[in-house]
């Protein structure tokens, strides 16, 4: 038997204590992926929970993609997956790389080829929301690190709205 290490306790519980913040993430959450392909979707919400190292995103979104039938080697190959762009499209490589430029804005701003290179595989539609569910896994990220939520007892579909 394996001596694992204790669970963390969460701080704070944000859907109960400002429940109409809540309820506008949800909201937004729900606008935000409206015509994003949900695999691609899940691809980027794990890719941007990963570089926010929100650990409870990363369950959730791993598993809820496993469940809609992605496979454990793209999950697992999205931490590096510039070494590893055969697993994937060239759509949802532009999709990662702008996760990745709207995700770290530390590094300075969106660049313009990324931008560009998005822009060939998306819509000018498709690209607003692909941008809006980008952002909105980065809020829920912040939200659920700051809360410190507890990773490893979700299961797909347990949550209404998804984050």
């Amino acid at each position: 038997m394996t001596d694992y290490l204790p669970e963390h306790t969460p701080r704070l519980n944000v859907g109960k204590l400002a429940p109409e913040v809540y309820k506008a993430m949800i909201a937004l959450d729900a606008a935000a992926k409206k015509g994003v392909d949900p695999t691609l979707l899940e691809l980027v919400k794990i890719r941007a929970s990963q570089i926010n190292h929100c650990a409870f995103c990363i369950d959730m979104h791993s598993k809820d993609a496993l469940a809609a039938g992605e496979s454990v080697e793209r999950i697992v190959q999205l931490s590096g997956w510039e070494e590893s762009q055969h697993f994937y499209t060239a759509k949802e490589i532009a999709a990662i790389e702008l996760t990745e430029a709207i995700t770290v804005l530390t590094d300075g701003f969106v660049p313009d080829e990324v931008y560009a290179h998005a822009a060939e595989h998306f819509d000018e539609t498709e690209l607003a929301q692909l941008i809006a569910a980008i952002t909105v896994i980065n809020a829920w990220n912040r939200f659920s690190v700051t809360a410190r939520l507890v990773p490893g007892h979700y299961t797909p579909g347990s949550l209404a709205h998804r984050p």
